[in-house]
């Protein structure tokens, strides 16, 4: 059912508002590709990642009356922001005994590098699947910096760990991405 004049979130909100079991459908199809992609930057385990999609999707449909509409693509964003932090919850629950700060000592030194990451000629597919192989401290720390444009301040409240191991997370992170395509290279190079 199209609505005039509306984008297709004001017509998934409008079907949700008249109760209309479809609206459940509709906002899934819309979204569910996206916030799976979402959803697996911080959950590589493609089972764990489909739970955690789920769970979201659960939280997304129970908590669509306290949505407010603030322009086009807001649905999309908030839906978003949802995943992650089933996502992120997952992940904590997942390391409840391991600190962030001890995940960096897990993790096996990497050389310094001090130019960023060349990712010019690489697939977005290999970046993600390089993304997916950091660590979770790694990995859920470049995220939120990187793609969702977090501060480290704000990361920091939102891992209850410290602005400074956050950025010291961030940074450790691009060293092992610039090292993992800097192998990759060297690897397509001997092919």
């Amino acid at each position: 059912m199209n609505f005039p004049g509306l984008d297709k979130e004001q017509q998934i909100l409008r079907l949700f508002g008249k109760g209309d079991p479809s609206a459940m459908d509709k906002l899934y199809a819309e979204y569910a590709d996206y916030l799976a992609g979402v959803c697996s930057r911080y959950i590589p385990d493609e089972d764990e990642m489909k739970d955690v999609l789920q769970e979201g999707f659960i939280k997304i449909f129970t908590k669509i009356s306290t949505f407010e509409y603030r322009g086009k693509g807001s649905l999309k964003a908030w839906s978003a922001r949802i995943v992650i932090n089933e996502a992120l919850i997952s992940l904590r629950k997942a390391s409840s005994s391991l600190k962030m700060e001890e995940i960096g000592t897990e993790v096996p030194d990497v050389p310094e590098i001090e130019e960023e990451p060349d990712i010019d000629g690489l697939s977005e597919e290999t970046i993600i699947n390089f993304i997916k192989r950091l660590p979770p401290g790694y990995r859920e720390v470049f995220n939120l910096y990187v793609i969702e444009g977090k501060t480290h301040k704000e990361i920091a409240k939102l891992l209850g760990i410290k602005p400074d191991t956050s950025a010291s997370q961030f940074h450790k992170a691009k060293k092992m991405l610039a090292k993992m395509i800097k192998e990759y290279r060297r690897n397509k190079e001997n092919i």
